[in-house]
């Protein structure tokens, strides 16, 4: 247990890390291991971490809140440093916090309860609120992307980023919507949304979850943010140092896999997300496990948020890092053409 710190605060009451215990144990922190933690948020993973060993926590948010909660934390401990920004930029923010390599990297993908519950955050077409979405504070907010984009471009990260059949049915009437008043709120979008497809008729889920999902990870860029993660992490990783990431997306998982499978040297022809690493030598993480691990039945049935988890655990090995390009794959307009079209 941490020396400095052997009673750290509980976790925020409502918030339940996933796959808390198999993240502590493929990270396997030691004393004086340097780690990043890329999404703080409750905070969960840091607070183990710290007291599994006697090291030093990094603990990246690029929301405001999320480093609030982490700048609370540090009050316990001083081996918790909070550093805003966005996780695909650890690298820059660990050296320019005096650390050029670590020893760790864990991250968390995909929005935190914490702003989901929030209804002025506008993550929730369960919560009327702003029509907002953003995890950070800058940056085209949702009803910038369903007021401005063009209709065929809304089509396309609908249907690619939340896989929904009848993105064209919906793109279409968002725009016929807000031809006669713009979108304001969670509600507005949410009930459009379920008029274009007809109602709820008898579905298990809101008609409207793969639409906000869809655009919460285009205002966001998390698709093109998490391959930025991983070619930072590859940067920054000291040999021998752990890479874990927990996903809850099809899209995010698929991603992860294809990019250490070629890390690996194991990625046979590649993938639309990069190209074939080089083999032997050049490879530049060591998979302990090929497979994706999945939480408990138990941890299933008392968090419902687990169920669509997985995790993957990487070695970094002693090659250097590929220069290549970090993509997302999706080919879709950057969220910067918006944000200059405002």
């Amino acid at each position: 247990m941490a020396s400095d710190s052997p009673t750290l605060p509980a976790a925020d009451s409502g918030h339940k890390p996933v796959m808390l215990d198999e993240v502590v144990e493929w990270l396997a922190p030691r004393d004086g291991d340097v780690i990043i933690d890329g999404t703080f948020g409750g905070g969960g993973y840091s607070r183990a971490i710290l007291t599994a060993a006697n090291c030093t926590l990094l603990a990246i948010d690029r929301d405001e809140d999320a480093i609030a909660r982490a700048k609370a934390l540090q009050a316990e401990t001083e081996r918790l440093v909070p550093l805003l920004g966005c996780f695909g930029d650890m690298d820059e923010l660990a050296e320019a916090a005096g650390h050029e390599a670590v020893d760790g990297v864990v991250l968390d993908i995909g929005v935190s309860s914490f702003q989901i519950d929030q209804a002025e955050r506008g993550f929730s077409f369960m919560k009327h609120g702003p029509l907002d979405m953003r995890m950070g504070a800058i940056g085209p907010s949702a009803s910038d992307v369903v007021n401005q984009m063009a209709e065929r471009d809304l089509a396309n990260i609908i249907f690619r980023l939340g896989e929904e059949k009848q993105s064209r049915r919906i793109a279409r009437a968002i725009v016929a919507r807000r031809a006669d008043a713009p979108f304001e709120t969670t509600t507005q979008l949410a009930e459009t949304v379920e008029i274009a497809v007809g109602g709820r008729k008898g579905a298990r889920i809101h008609p409207a979850t793969l639409t906000f999902q869809a655009i919460r990870m285009y205002v966001n860029d998390e698709l093109g943010e998490l391959a930025r993660a991983l070619h930072a992490a590859e940067r920054i990783l000291r040999p021998g140092g752990r890479l874990v990431i927990v996903t809850f997306h099809s899209l995010e998982d698929r991603l992860v896999k294809q990019w250490l499978k070629n890390r690996a040297g194991k990625a046979g022809g590649g993938s639309r997300h990069m190209p074939v690493a080089e083999q032997g030598p050049g490879a530049t993480f060591d998979l302990p496990v090929s497979k994706a691990i999945l939480p408990g039945a138990n941890e299933v049935e008392g968090n419902p948020r687990a169920r669509s988890a997985k995790l993957r655990a990487a070695i970094r090995t002693s090659a250097p890092a590929i220069e290549d390009e970090a993509s997302d794959g999706m080919n879709l307009p950057p969220i910067s053409d918006l944000e200059d079209a405002l």
